[in-house]
């Protein structure tokens, strides 16, 4: 991606300091995507270079988005938070929801500002779709926003996407509380989709998290328990929580699954 807008401008005119990386744009390089600085593909090569699984792990994250989504759409869910949504890819959450459902709304919420202005680009025209540059870890202040609430309807269930995001928060963040005054503030019906990096002792989870760390200070691996933690009060849907693989296939999964498939946890609960 050029350091200039369309227009010719510098990134670094609208704030963006480009020498410094970014989640959003780090998970894009991982992703093969183009909207990316080379500060963020030296962070997504080093993690590629140490974990060959680690671009199957972010493939397989956002696979599961597609099918989640579209399992939700068929409860009956048609108004979808996205937090921490990241840049435009492929499957995004308001392709997959306004396929089964053209009336679905979707705000997608994001930190990075050049996630905001691909995303407005790209949805320059599609009135049922909203993108905010804000502060995830700041529940209320989101909640709030007019974008949100111009779309969102709180008196009807909801479908919060928590999609490889908690575990950018850190544990004097309260990502527990953050999760929870999301969910607070959700009717009965709502779900909670929810995927996070998993403590599964691998020589190859500890490799992420130091990269990640070093780039970023942020990336916690979590244990099973701490991660199902997120969940609770919530009605677990089958099959519960479990590597991003084995949730609701549609093809077949190795037995066992390589390491990539393994980095990963992630599961949808209702809120009762």
């Amino acid at each position: 991606m050029s350091e200039r807008d369309e227009n010719g401008r510098e990134w670094v005119e609208r704030g963006v300091d480009v020498s410094v990386p970014s989640i959003a744009r780090v998970y894009d390089a991982a992703l093969g995507g183009k909207d990316n600085f080379a500060v963020d593909r030296a962070v997504a090569d080093e993690l590629i270079r140490a974990v060959p699984g680690a671009r199957e792990g972010a493939l397989a994250n956002r696979a599961i988005l597609s099918r989640g989504v579209r399992f939700l759409v068929e409860q009956g869910i048609d108004q979808f938070i996205d937090l921490g949504s990241g840049l435009p890819s492929a499957e995004n959450t308001h392709q997959v929801a306004q396929r089964h459902n053209p009336g679905a709304s979707v705000v997608y919420v994001d930190i990075d500002p050049i996630v905001l202005a691909h995303g407005r680009a790209l949805l320059a025209e599609n009135s049922r779709t909203r993108v905010v540059t804000a502060d995830a870890r700041d529940p209320k202040a989101v909640l709030a926003l007019p974008a949100v609430r111009e779309l969102i309807d709180f008196d009807r269930p909801v479908g919060l996407l928590m999609v490889a995001i908690v575990h950018h928060l850190e544990d004097d963040e309260d990502p527990a509380g953050i999760v929870r005054t999301y969910l607070d503030a959700l009717p009965s019906g709502s779900y909670l989709f929810l995927t996070h990096f998993w403590a599964n002792g691998t020589p190859e989870a500890a490799v992420i998290e130091k990269v990640l760390h070093g780039a970023h200070n942020t990336g916690r691996f979590r244990s099973r328990e701490e991660i199902a933690g997120f969940f609770d009060g919530l009605d677990p849907v089958e099959p519960g929580l479990v590597n991003l693989p084995l949730w609701r296939p549609e093809e077949r999964v190795p037995d066992p699954l390589p390491v990539s498939g393994t980095l990963l946890l992630g599961g949808i609960a209702r809120k009762p």
